[in-house]
């Protein structure tokens, strides 16, 4: 499915924050520079990245009538032709086009539309298997904009109204790309958590688990077996994504009485290949590291000893027959933060205070050949034990 099994994913985000319009292709210089991004990472062996496709640029003037404009996206597929880089392709990840009502009736098919052009037009352009994420992080997605007004569309207490509503067009919009591309295999990046419960109230044990198995309602969906009026069945959920940072893990409540992040190393902190066994024996579907990665400094660990942590964990879990394709660095890039533009020093490859210049992390770089002989080959070796392990473990 993929060319190779680490691969490097640059922030896409492009959604409204704060009336502002953010869209950090374009910021970190990755637009104006992505033949040369893609170069970088192909010489270290790095063939498959994840990218975006900005929606609210392709479908700017679509509301006053106008065309598609696939202007800012056709380079980057001409980019990574060139480079020989497959490119997992997101569709909607966060952000939408300027007039579209995310909780509008049309929203749905208005994502699907879109989705569907898309696929037709890499069909003519790029040999497959071509890869889509139809639609990013549903359940951070739902919480951040329908829960606490943190991400457009800004809304609270509407996080389980907002899920659906992106579940439904997700879906449609994977629907859309299957008609036009039989063969198209669709990743749903989701965060894994951990949720404990804090050991002097087991009063609230019972909510803790409550809330850390929500993780899953977002695939449940896609798969059908949860809400099926919104359209999900099995085949759809292809490859399952799991999002994976130092501080997806935390004990239950809110400070001061808890909600603190637990760090790697804590007695409750739970390893990263149990919580990717769990995730293989619930959908038994192919499962993507599509996100992970730390800061150079970020509590929990820097960025090489993360990504140390993280090749034994999915090692771990490749040997007890959980079939992982790949794992993704991401950000693999240097990026401008969200909520304050600050340089976000990450990944393996470094840029310069202008956002012009960028050059490869020997650190980093270091160890993704230190690591790759633990991940190359362990799907086909997953594979064989697939069932074996489902079995088991149910």
């Amino acid at each position: 499915m993929f060319r190779s099994f680490w691969m490097g994913g640059f922030e896409g985000s492009c959604h409204r924050y704060q009336g502002r319009q953010l869209d950090l292709v374009a910021a970190s210089g990755h637009a104006a520079q992505v033949g040369v991004d893609y170069g970088l990472l192909a010489g270290a062996g790095v063939l498959t990245v994840r990218d975006a496709v900005r929606w609210h640029l392709v479908e700017a003037g679509v509301e006053a009538g106008g065309e598609r404009d696939w202007s800012s996206w056709d380079p980057m597929v001409a980019a990574a032709g060139a480079a020989g880089v497959q490119v997992i392709w997101d569709l909607v990840h966060y952000g939408v086009p300027e007039g579209v009502d995310v909780w509008g009736a049309g929203f749905v098919e208005r994502v699907a539309a879109f989705a569907g052009a898309a696929a037709g037009r890499l069909m003519g352009s790029v040999e497959g298997p071509r890869v889509w994420v139809p639609m990013n992080e549903i359940s951070f997605w739902a919480w951040a904009g329908g829960d606490v007004a943190y991400l457009h569309p800004a809304a609270a207490g509407r996080g389980d109204e907002l899920k659906r509503q992106l579940a439904r067009a997700g879906i449609a919009a994977a629907r859309a790309i299957r008609a036009v591309d039989p063969a198209a295999r669709l990743v749903w990046p989701e965060p894994v958590i951990h949720i404990a419960g804090h050991p002097e109230r087991p009063e609230e044990w019972a909510a803790a688990e409550a809330y850390r198995t929500a993780q899953y309602e977002a695939w449940d969906m896609v798969s059908g077996r949860l809400c099926p009026e919104l359209g999900g069945a099995p085949e759809l959920l292809d490859v399952v994504g799991v999002n994976f940072y130092f501080n997806n893990q935390w004990i239950h409540g809110a400070p001061p009485r808890g909600g603190e992040t637990l760090a790697l190393g804590h007695r409750s902190f739970r390893p990263f290949s149990a919580m990717l066994g769990e995730v293989y024996e619930r959908y038994g579907r192919p499962v993507l590291v599509s996100e992970t990665g730390a800061e150079g400094g970020a509590e929990g660990g820097n960025g090489p000893g993360w990504l140390r942590y993280v090749a034994g964990e999915v090692r771990d879990a490749g040997a007890a027959g959980v079939e992982v394709t790949g794992v993704c660095v991401y950000p693999v890039m240097d990026y401008p933060g969200w909520t304050d533009g600050r340089h976000c020093a990450c990944g393996v490859i470094a840029c310069d205070g202008d956002w012009a210049g960028r050059r490869m992390r020997p650190e980093m770089v270091g160890v993704l050949d230190e690591v790759r002989a633990l991940g190359e080959g362990r799907a086909s070796v997953a594979v064989r034990h697939r069932d074996h392990f489902v079995a088991v473990r149910q």
